[in-house]
């Protein structure tokens, strides 16, 4: 379902596949520990791997929150990661010159949940070529994404102006529905709902396990949920799942309140193959 991403492994085994990494690059060598053992793990268990790190992150909840080491040096480490472990990478896109800039340097575009129904963005990520994956909104249904999608696969050219840009390669990712201010729900109901768009559909259960909108501006999390939503998701039919991993969850420089220890990763992982194999 993803052969289309190069240097993507174990298309054929059967196996949901992983898109992990750290929220954004704090620096090289933490995002070569954490790929390097994602990788490891994946290779082992056969699941098809993508690393995944923001370049910057442009929707912190502060002004002082930490927002990248700088944008072509982020771009950079990433682009060296898929290329020394020959691994697809990806990142997120906040504007259309993102989308140009980020594209010389990853195998996938991610556009934020707050900005997935920003037309221009959708369709600059469609021009670049690349895969896209699309977060659902968390004030959107499942059955509206399918706008989202066309943005994509038809682009625009102008108010009037439709055209087809024939970029069919689209993931949607699953990440929460707003439930009240401080707190996001899954509706499991969604995983089957957008797969009749003949997409892949990805669960983001780190980001699914916030707790945004703190008084205190620093969004916190609920990671001991971090297996349940995830188990729930594959039994459910999943075709993949999102999750972000550190070394060091509580010293992490972005999303350290829900993110998975990167050393709780393989036993997780082994868990969910095995729901996988026996739903078939």
């Amino acid at each position: 379902m993803i052969d289309y991403i190069e240097k993507i492994r174990h298309t054929n085994s059967g196996n949901f596949f992983l898109i992990a990494g750290p929220c954004v690059v704090e620096n090289e060598k933490i995002c070569f520990t954490v790929a390097e053992k994602a990788l490891e793990i994946t290779n082992k268990l056969g699941i098809p791997y993508i690393f995944k790190a923001s370049f910057k992150k442009a929707n912190r909840s502060r002004l002082d929150s930490f927002t990248g080491v700088g944008d072509r040096k982020g771009l950079e480490i990433i682009a060296k990661i898929g290329k020394e472990l020959q691994i697809p990478v990806l990142t997120d896109i906040h504007t259309e010159a993102d989308a140009a800039l980020a594209a010389e340097y990853v195998d996938v575009l991610q556009i934020p949940a707050f900005l997935c129904r920003q037309t221009e963005l959708l369709v600059a990520a469609a021009k670049t070529g690349k895969t896209v994956n699309i977060k659902k909104g968390q004030f959107l249904s499942p059955s509206a994404m399918r706008f989202a999608i066309d943005k994509v696969r038809k682009g625009r050219g102008s108010i009037n102006n439709v055209h087809k840009i024939n970029n069919d390669k689209i993931m949607l990712t699953e990440r929460g529905t707003t439930f009240g201010y401080n707190d996001l729900v899954v509706d499991f109901r969604g995983i089957p709902e957008m797969k009749k768009f003949n997409v892949p559909v990805i669960v983001d259960v780190t980001h699914s396990l916030q707790r945004p909108n703190q008084p205190e501006g620093i969004t916190g999390g609920n990671p001991e949920m971090i297996s349940a939503i995830a188990s729930a998701a594959i039994a459910v039919g999943a075709d993949g799942i999102f999750l972000e991993t550190h070394p060091n969850p509580a010293a992490a420089l972005s999303d350290g309140a829900n993110m998975l220890p990167l050393s709780e990763l393989e036993d997780l992982l082994k868990r969910l193959v095995k729901i996988r194999k026996a739903i078939g």
